[in-house]
């Protein structure tokens, strides 16, 4: 059964660093693209970043280039998102997802397997 655990929420100051974990079960990372998305309440979900399976490529939202950072260690099947520089715009819940195929994207619409999300909450 293909499964992913995000992990890592919590509440942090404005300025400070979180590090989000999603971990894969029942595949392999080698074929999967992941990305994270968040969704902040009354807002549509948005795409955050995502990191391609095939060459290691990521993509990062305009919002959070320079603070953000996706990386993935395939040996333990996990993938991380190191959150530098929280905003208080950063509060949301965050996703991670997968798709098959390993060219990443970030739009949730082409994504296969979900997450549960966890809470991310930045006060300012």
């Amino acid at each position: 059964e293909v499964q992913l655990q995000a992990s890592g929420g919590g509440l942090v100051q404005a300025g400070g660093s979180l590090r989000l974990s999603c971990a894969a079960s029942g595949f392999t990372l080698d074929d999967y693209a992941i990305g994270w998305f968040r969704q902040a309440p009354g807002k549509e979900r948005e795409g955050v970043s995502c990191i391609s399976s095939i060459d290691g490529r990521t993509r990062y939202a305009d919002s959070v280039k320079g603070r953000f950072t996706i990386s993935s260690d395939n040996a333990k099947n996990t993938v991380y998102l190191q959150m530098n520089i929280l905003k208080a715009e950063d509060t949301a819940v965050y996703y991670c997802a997968a798709v098959w195929g390993g060219v990443c994207t970030l739009l949730a619409e082409v994504y296969d397997y979900w997450g549960q999300g966890t809470l991310v909450t930045v006060a300012s």
